[in-house]
């Protein structure tokens, strides 16, 4: 579309998407749909730089298209404009979020202040772009009572601009009842948002307590729930017994894959997946001086842009789930 004068025309792209929630599911263009998601950085591996440039979202949001895939989370902060209008352009919905993540001082005020002009700024930049679906409040935070009337300040900000995206929050709270041999999570603030989302690495930080067909989950039964993150380390080439998590091998990251899966069947309100991550990313805190040298290796694909065997599995299960 276009608007113009006798001096001056400007053009811009417009679309239109209905997305809600009803019940256990959520709904696109009032139909019900499964969210075959990624997440990444702003980040180009190959020459461990900024993702900044048009050409540089296009490159991220191709391998996401080549994976099957019709959400991207951007993590964990707004990520640049060339990606935003791209994946509109590719059919993507987005989630994006601000880096409210773990330890944040949650009774500071300046920082709550502070959290809130960052998620304004980004409401308003993006409210107008049909891809954004989501917005996300928080990631892998511990519920208190200053963490609660942080979270509801920020869903304030959200809503005062735009009403009309669903809420969401990324959790890593989920534990293993072995009483109720059940999967459960007990935090309030979910009654505050629209879809509820999990953040559970089983097979990597947390072992197997039951085998994956046996790992039935009771988290949030009444909402739309999204497992927001999950995976292994794998070093791209790296070849070692399926078996051992100490490997580093494509071998165990692919077997974990395939046991995520198992374990997906049992969660009975799961809406969409969103593996953990699409490329290796530059991470100083990754120490290990022969598999991680600065690197978090659970992505898809290497940091020089080769595919894993675990790109391939999700491929498959996102060409095949409906």
């Amino acid at each position: 579309m276009f608007i113009s004068t006798a001096t001056d025309r400007v053009e811009e792209m417009i679309g239109f998407r209905n997305l809600a929630v009803k019940g256990t599911q959520i709904y696109l263009n009032d139909k019900p749909v499964f969210l075959k998601s990624i997440s990444f950085h702003e980040e180009i591996p190959q020459r461990k730089g900024r993702a900044f440039s048009e050409a540089d979202a296009m490159m991220l949001l191709s391998e996401a298209k080549a994976l099957g895939c019709n959400m991207i989370r951007l993590a964990h902060y707004p990520q640049n404009e060339y990606t935003v209008r791209a994946a509109e352009k590719m059919g993507f919905l987005l989630w994006e979020e601000t880096p409210i993540w773990q330890g944040i001082d949650f009774e500071n005020q300046e920082t709550k202040k502070k959290a809130g002009n960052m998620i304004r700024e980004m409401v308003m930049r993006d409210k107008n772009r049909c891809a954004l679906s989501f917005w996300g409040m928080a990631n892998e935070t511990q519920p208190s009572v200053a963490r609660n009337e942080f979270l509801k300040y920020l869903i304030k900000c959200t809503k005062d601009i735009d009403s009309t995206r669903l809420i969401t929050a990324a959790f890593d709270l989920v534990r293993f009842d072995r009483n109720k041999q059940r999967f459960v999570m007990d935090d309030p603030f979910i009654k505050e948002i629209d879809v509820v989302a999990i953040n559970k690495y089983m097979g990597w930080y947390h072992p197997w307590p039951v085998t994956p067909d046996k790992a039935i989950w009771e988290v949030a039964r009444d909402k739309p729930l999204i497992i927001s993150e999950f995976g292994a380390e794998a070093l791209y080439g790296k070849s070692g017994d399926a078996d051992v998590a100490s490997s580093w091998s494509e071998d165990y990251q692919a077997r974990l894959y395939k046991h995520n899966l198992e374990m997906f069947k049992n969660i009975p309100n799961l809406n969409g997946i969103s593996p953990w991550v699409l490329f290796d990313f530059r991470s100083p805190f990754r120490f290990h001086p022969t598999y991680q040298d600065g690197w978090n290796r659970k992505g898809l694909v290497s940091d020089q842009g080769f595919r894993k065997k675990a790109w391939y599995i999700i491929a498959d299960y996102y060409k095949n789930i409906k």
